[in-house]
């Protein structure tokens, strides 16, 4: 049905209303971190002061850089064995409709029903056992793990909504099942990977309740830990601290932006017509 001129102007305004709420507590964000300490948070005003020095100096203070190569490390990491196991199962649930994948699939969809801080004890008392304490190879299978159940119940709708017909006319030609996955199927879920990344991804980034208690060491604190550790110590300094939330949170949002449009399309495929 088509909208009258009104109509259209009315639900533009709405959606321009509701964004710039939206951005408001981001907005403020970035004019304490650039504000100068003079006159303290009374004498915000409405244009940033562009004082740009805060950035390097809660770079430095709180040693943003080797927590932006931990942060880096592990969630890369745990994305890309993330997307390597939820794909392969996701295709197994979506190819193979037997009685064992459905209990598979059920025991995927109970866990995510499970908080993950309820596993912090157990998995501590395991990774002593395992010496995963301040290990990266622990902390990338926890979070892999940890975001398996949703991964796989996106890629497996998603693998059911195509046409099998392709890796039946691979497998045909003399491409073995797994072959055909790897060289038909799993570069037709781009749309699929990005939710999984966006959505996965940036919970592994700003992940703090698993990282407190695996990552005890300095020198391997993560983003939220360092800036954590860095609220703790410099409390009253509100441009400083805004600044190092603003440098944490640069590279989720960066990541959104590059993979936003395939966004919507990997959740809605994934999640309707499975």
């Amino acid at each position: 049905m088509k909208l009258n001129l009104t109509e259209r102007i009315s639900r533009r305004a709405v959606v321009l209303a509701v964004s710039l709420a939206a951005l408001i507590p981001f907005y403020a964000l970035l004019l304490i971190a650039m504000k100068s300490p003079e006159g303290g948070l009374s004498s915000i005003r409405l244009f940033p002061d562009f004082h740009l020095i805060n950035f390097p100096l809660a770079w430095k203070k709180a040693n943003m850089g080797r927590s932006f190569f931990n942060s880096t490390l592990i969630t890369f990491g745990a994305v890309g064995l993330l997307v390597i196991l939820a794909g392969m199962a996701g295709f197994s649930i979506g190819r193979v409709r037997s009685g064992m994948n459905r209990i598979i699939m059920m025991t995927f969809l109970l866990c995510m029903m499970i908080p993950g801080i309820i596993n912090t004890v157990p998995l501590y008392t395991l990774l002593i056992k395992l010496r995963g304490i301040n290990t990266y190879w622990a902390m990338i299978v926890v979070l892999a793990v940890n975001a398996m159940p949703f991964a796989v119940f996106l890629y497996s709708g998603f693998i059911r909504a195509m046409p099998v017909e392709m890796e039946e006319s691979a497998v045909i030609d003399g491409c073995s099942p797994f072959g055909a996955f790897w060289r038909i199927t799993f570069p037709l879920l781009k749309p699929v990977t990005a939710s999984v990344v966006i959505l996965q991804g940036l919970g592994m980034w700003n992940n703090f309740a698993q990282a407190v208690f695996f990552l005890q060491n300095r020198r391997m604190r993560t983003i939220p830990l360092a800036i954590s550790m860095f609220f703790q110590q410099y409390g009253a300094d509100w441009p400083l601290m805004a600044a190092a939330a603003v440098l944490g949170l640069l590279p989720a949002v960066t990541a959104f932006l590059v993979f936003q449009k395939f966004f919507i399309q990997g959740i809605t495929t994934g999640a309707i017509k499975g």
